[in-house]
């Protein structure tokens, strides 16, 4: 799917939602939840447009684990739903994360390192919600891929533009204002410059743990090593 861009909105503006638009809502709701509760123990977070309620027919179902645990026990939890399982780095300065993709629509991402406050905050900027929020059917507030806040109402949501509301949008989603202009420089950068592409982004062999895998790519890249000494993970 092609990436969203970062658009401009001068008023706040109020979207109702269609019939359909909350069935595709309750639909992927319900899926996050059966996944959600095979990983209860480990806190699991559905977080970006499905926790906030601003779906599309399209839209992936997101779930975080918010601190490190060993990837054999996300993978037991799981077991009979993995499809595919791969380690994700941003840039050399972001946390490394594995991902196990479950169908074509939901991906289980969790740290394969210790997370900074400042990277768990990430999630929250997008929307995040525990496993009781989406059983009582609870959205939250977050920033779309087009630097849009999305409010939520009964009817819909409202939609706030970011740029220029750095504050308000941090006390609103609880987060540091440092994050927002953080985020509002990346977006908008990759705007003008086009995306730089993931500095790590590879596959996990059936045969191989996690760990292994992240151990072969540490050894090779001092980068990834020098994170790995610095907050644990193999």
């Amino acid at each position: 799917m092609p990436r969203e861009k970062v658009v401009r909105i001068w008023d706040e503006r109020e979207v109702v939602y269609t019939p359909k638009r909350w069935r595709y809502l309750w639909e992927k709701r319900e899926k996050a939840l059966k996944i959600m509760g095979r990983l209860a123990q480990f806190d699991p977070q559905l977080y970006g447009s499905v926790a906030r309620g601003d779906v599309r027919r399209e839209s992936d179902i997101d779930i975080f684990i918010p601190y490190r645990v060993p990837g054999y026990l996300i993978e037991l939890a799981l077991e009979g739903l993995v499809s595919r399982r791969k380690i994700v780095m941003a840039t050399p300065w972001h946390l490394i994360k594995g991902v196990i993709e479950i169908g074509e629509e939901t991906t289980v991402t969790f740290p394969l390192i210790d997370p900074t406050d400042r990277e768990l905050e990430f999630y929250r900027w997008g929307g995040a919600l525990d496993l009781w929020g989406v059983k009582t059917n609870e959205r939250v507030p977050g920033v779309n891929k087009k630097l849009i806040l999305i409010i939520p109402t009964e009817k819909g949501h409202i939609e706030r533009e970011v740029v220029g509301r750095e504050s308000e949008v941090a006390k609103i989603l609880g987060v540091s204002v440092d994050i927002v202009t953080e985020r509002v420089h990346v977006l908008t950068r990759r705007d003008s410059i086009g995306r730089t592409g993931i500095y790590i982004n590879e596959e996990v062999p059936d045969w191989m743990s996690f760990e292994e895998a992240l151990k072969v790519i540490a050894d090779r890249d001092p980068n990834v090593r020098k994170k790995v000494r610095e907050r644990g993970g193999i």
